[in-house]
């Protein structure tokens, strides 16, 4: 009669791997972009509620899905979203958004700039510099925060009030300079506006003397992935370069966010550019 392997059954992979197939489930699950329950993601996956949990809490661990202590949904992770940029390298989203990026600069002269989230922080992942003598520099990696950049206000934008309540933390928030807003109620507002009006600014808010104009890029499902920015000394960016400059901002984000596939319902971009708010 046959003998079994150890550590194997006769009518299943071995447990390490029934482990991998099973997390990959939740990650497929969770790859559409849509936030889910516990319970949610285990109905869909067939997989009891404990199993569920250990194999998110093991995935949390690393970064690849989320968990909102507020709502108790859970969503794909920024470490996700980095191993599946690594498919092609070339098409990863700073490589992709390079050219696009250096036509902008070409354009305008200013230094422009790519930013994800990344847990509390913006992190800025792709720059090109400005040909000025005078001009703005960010190390890539570099991490700066979310409620007095332009970057970090597109990132917040359009995520829900208990969200953006959870990521900014506690009142009153660190004040760079005095025009920094610390408040939370004026944070949302401020927020409301950049959502209405498509993208956001940064007066001298981070640092004295440099001025920030920013828009959202999307992926397929619309969500926004990443947020491009211009920067410039404030003596180059009164507001009335920022008007001139907005729909320029705005189309290399679209563009951008195009070729991550993107589909807008309208090809016009939004509106409320006439006067930087």
């Amino acid at each position: 009669m046959a003998t079994r392997k150890p550590g194997r059954t006769r009518t299943s992979e071995p447990t390490g791997v029934r482990a991998l197939e099973r997390g990959l489930r939740l990650l497929e699950e969770l790859g559409g972009g849509e936030a889910l329950s516990l319970s949610e993601l285990a109905r869909r996956t067939e997989l009891t509620p404990s199993t569920t949990y250990r194999l998110l809490e093991t995935l949390r661990r690393r970064r690849f899905v989320d968990w909102d202590e507020t709502s108790g949904l859970w969503r794909i992770g920024l470490r996700a979203y980095q191993i599946g940029q690594a498919f092609c390298h070339p098409n990863s989203l700073s490589s992709l958004a390079l050219e696009a990026m250096q036509q902008l600069v070409a354009s305008v002269n200013e230094t422009v700039n790519l930013a994800v989230l990344d847990g509390t922080e913006a992190v800025y992942i792709q720059q090109v510099e400005s040909s000025q003598m005078l001009r703005m520099f960010t190390q890539l990696g570099a991490r700066v925060p979310l409620h007095c950049t332009g970057v970090g206000k597109v990132l917040l934008a359009w995520r829900p009030p208990e969200e953006v309540r959870r990521l900014l933390g506690p009142e009153p928030l660190p004040a760079f300079t005095p025009n920094t807003l610390t408040r939370l109620e004026a944070i949302l507002q401020e927020l409301a506006r950049v959502q209405q009006q498509g993208y956001a600014l940064d007066r001298e808010e981070r640092e004295i003397g440099v001025r920030c104009l920013a828009a959202p890029v999307r992926d397929a499902t619309g969500r926004v992935v990443a947020a491009l920015s211009l920067s410039a000394p404030a003596v180059r960016l009164p507001d009335s370069r920022l008007t001139e400059l907005v729909p320029a901002v705005l189309e290399t984000a679209q563009t951008l966010s195009l070729r991550l596939g993107w589909q807008p319902e309208t090809a016009s971009l939004p509106t409320g550019q006439s006067s930087p708010t």
